[in-house]
């Protein structure tokens, strides 16, 4: 008897959870038993929101890891961001979506709550690669909450000299590592990149992932940084360069699609499961 009312208070725990959490856009895995839940890798053990909540309250480093073009992944970050600043306040928020060359004016819109959002993509000078319909909402959080709000990637500069002068760090890469990003860089260009071309790609992959970990190292703390889900794996991305001497390596949380392959606890601490879009072919335009 004691077992089942566990099991029931187990389930109506999930439920609540459930119905606290933004309502899914996506259209595809909504009925996957675990939906909105949060897999602990270490154990196992499928967590509600808030329980993730609860183990990210006293990190002073977090990675959260996306898939660009999926509204959860973001309408969750921001619940997340959210709850985790009511427990503590949060130092700064970091974006692979800013780079320094945005950050003066990032710095001059900072602490205003009341940012309207065209003077703020024209005043950012923000990318039309990045959705601010989907950045938007975070960008604005980041500016009237935390302490900082700030860019984590390079400038579109530092990206061309490092592709014409690249000086790639292969050391640091398992060979299954180094494999599935050669491999992920070359889909990524749905086959058209010269394969002499992927030592430059992969040099300016690294260099992000370096320069995200720089800057998250400098950020006041709590810091959480919103990247690509490849720049934060623990065997591919940002934790491959965190000094050894420095404060306790990152804690990885991947939001990943019902449906999609789960990462191990080699590969993050976390996993958010959430709804999916439909399954795009992104290289029919190149045909």
């Amino acid at each position: 008897m004691r077992r089942l009312l566990l099991v029931w208070l187990c389930v109506c725990s999930f439920a609540v959870q459930a119905q606290q959490l933004p309502d899914w856009v996506s259209p595809e895995g909504l009925n996957d038993p675990h939906l909105g839940q949060v897999l602990d890798t270490a154990n196992g053990i499928w967590l509600t929101p808030a329980m993730l909540v609860e183990s990210l309250a006293s990190a002073p480093h977090v990675l959260v890891g996306e898939k660009h073009d999926n509204p959860d992944h973001h309408r969750l970050q921001l619940w997340l961001l959210q709850k985790l600043h009511s427990n503590r306040s949060q130092g700064a928020l970091l974006m692979e979506m800013i780079d320094p060359s945005q950050q003066a004016a990032a710095d001059e819109l900072q602490g205003r709550a009341d940012n309207d959002d065209t003077v703020l993509h024209d005043k950012l000078d923000w990318s039309p690669g990045w959705d601010w319909n989907l950045y938007g909402p975070l960008v604005k959080w980041g500016l009237a909450n935390p302490e900082r709000l700030l860019g984590a990637n390079l400038t579109k500069e530092e990206m061309r000299a490092i592709y014409q002068e690249p000086a790639l760090e292969t050391d640091v890469y398992s060979t299954e590592a180094l494999q599935l990003l050669n491999e992920t860089i070359a889909t990524a260009h749905c086959g058209k990149m010269p394969e002499d071309q992927l030592p430059a790609m992969l040099a300016i992959q690294q260099g992000r992932d370096q320069r995200m970990a720089q800057q998250l190292l400098e950020a006041p703390t709590p810091a959480l940084l919103l990247a690509g889900s490849y720049h934060v794996r623990k065997d591919l991305g940002v934790p491959l360069y965190w000094p050894a001497d420095g404060p306790a390596v990152p804690l990885v949380v991947i939001l990943v699609e019902a449906g999609a392959p789960l990462p191990d606890r080699t590969q993050a601490d976390f996993i958010w499961l959430t709804a999916a879009l439909p399954e795009t072919d992104y290289c029919a335009q190149w045909e």
